[in-house]
């Protein structure tokens, strides 16, 4: 027997339910609920869907994330082309690939768009609960939209999103916000800073000393204790705002409140990417252990330029699907259940040809059938109808065949009640099945 082969560690496969697991993963079934609520606020919002490639050049996102960010530095998997040398990396996240797709096809010449994926993104960091070496992203971008009114509504789509799933604000989540100002904005607060750490170097750790004069904003979403006096005396952006940027952010406040969303206004979320200016948001929760982000988002009015576009304003958000799906499964948040609308069982051989047609039939009226394969006796058939979750049996065996009819027998409501319909006509009583 040949040696069992296994996934590359911190790669995961998503199993139907029931399989057993290994790992506390999501329920399939959780990802298709997940998914159908996607599509639907999506298309409340009035965005549309994009694919693009899992492979990307390497100097894409070099350019894009920043060369001194923990992805570029640390965490993505590249490689070179055998075929022609090309340096290619598996995408970290997705809006660069998104830019790099607007730019080369002139996707904004008629206007702003408003778009959004998903599909596996692909990091080397360490696994753990929630975060994965390959794992899923919602991202979803407005891009050419210059105002504050875009950033709401972004903002308030995952909100959408949050009461379509049933979570509950509070208790299950809480909305942080920030502004990181324009680029000469940033550049005096990045002085001051980096001033400011200088003088409290011996208390700052080996990975904040790297990145004191490359990139210190990072410093600010430090999670170490020893750090936290520091970093709270620090000078704080908003203190350097123009008035541009202040009524930006201002605006975005007062329209937030308008739609009745709470917030707080943490001025050391600054998000990992380098692309980000003005509006910086988080949806975070308590209920995930200390990485509590569950989506994060922001303006990146300068990427499109930086691309090779002509410069437009742009933003977006992203969301790890995996970790917002284990949060659902930690509140016992499991969607609607998959289970068919009805099961087929074949008490009898000569009844196949039958079954299959009347289940095509009742497919054909929106009925979803699931169709016993194996055989077995009519007791282990119901057995398994029952277990799969249906609401009815339909048998079909000898005496059905006989008069050109299927049993339909009750497996939930009114348990155990049987009735004869006629396979001629399955398109009249096709109905009664559906939920």
């Amino acid at each position: 027997m040949a040696d069992k082969l296994s996934a590359v560690k911190g790669m995961n496969d998503i199993l139907p339910a029931g399989v057993p697991r290994k790992e506390v993963l999501p329920r399939n079934t959780t990802w298709v609920w997940f998914d159908e609520v996607v599509r639907r606020v999506m298309a409340r919002y009035g965005y549309q869907y994009i694919v693009t490639p899992v492979v990307e050049p390497t100097q894409l996102f070099v350019r894009g994330l920043g060369e001194v960010t923990d992805i570029v530095e640390k965490e993505m998997y590249s490689f070179t082309d055998s075929m022609n040398g090309d340096k290619l990396t598996l995408r970290p996240e997705a809006t660069a690939g998104i830019v790099r797709a607007v730019v080369e096809h002139n996707a904004l010449y008629n206007g702003p768009l408003r778009i959004w994926t998903t599909g596996p993104m692909f990091r080397h960091e360490r696994p753990q609960k929630g975060r994965y070496r390959q794992f899923h992203q919602l991202d979803v971008e407005a891009l050419g939209f210059p105002g504050p009114d875009v950033d709401v509504e972004l903002i308030l789509m995952g909100r959408a999103m949050w009461r379509e799933l049933g979570l509950v604000s509070g208790d299950h989540y809480r909305l942080e916000i920030n502004t990181l100002g324009e680029p000469e904005e940033r550049r005096a607060h990045r002085d001051a800073l980096i001033a400011h750490l200088e003088k409290h170097e011996n208390q700052l750790d080996a990975d904040a000393r790297s990145r004191l004069h490359t990139n210190p904003l990072r410093i600010l979403d430090t999670k170490n204790p020893a750090m936290q006096a520091v970093v709270e005396s620090a000078p704080k952006l908003i203190d350097f705002l123009g008035d541009e940027s202040r009524a930006h952010f201002d605006a975005v406040c007062k329209m937030l409140e308008a739609a009745g969303q709470t917030y707080r206004i943490n001025p050391r979320l600054v998000r990992g990417m380098d692309y980000y200016n003005r509006t910086v948001f988080e949806w975070v929760t308590d209920h995930l252990g200390s990485q509590g982000t569950i989506c994060g988002g922001g303006r990146y009015d300068g990427l499109i330029a930086q691309m090779g576009g002509k410069p437009a304003p742009a933003i977006g958000f992203g969301l790890g699907i995996e970790r917002l799906l284990l949060l659902l499964e930690e509140l016992g948040l499991h969607g609607p259940s998959q289970a068919p609308d009805a099961y087929c069982v074949i008490a009898s051989d000569a009844a196949m040809a039958d079954a299959v047609a009347l289940a095509e039939a009742l497919r054909a009226e929106g009925i979803d059938v699931l169709m016993h394969s194996g055989g077995g006796s009519m007791k282990n058939q119901l057995k398994k109808a029952d277990a799969s979750g249906a609401r009815y049996a339909l048998i079909l065996g000898d005496d059905e065949i006989a008069r050109r009819g299927v049993t339909v027998k009750a497996l939930r409501e009114g348990a155990g009640e049987q009735s004869q319909r006629s396979l001629a006509d399955a398109f009249r009583w096709a109905p009664e099945l559906k939920r």
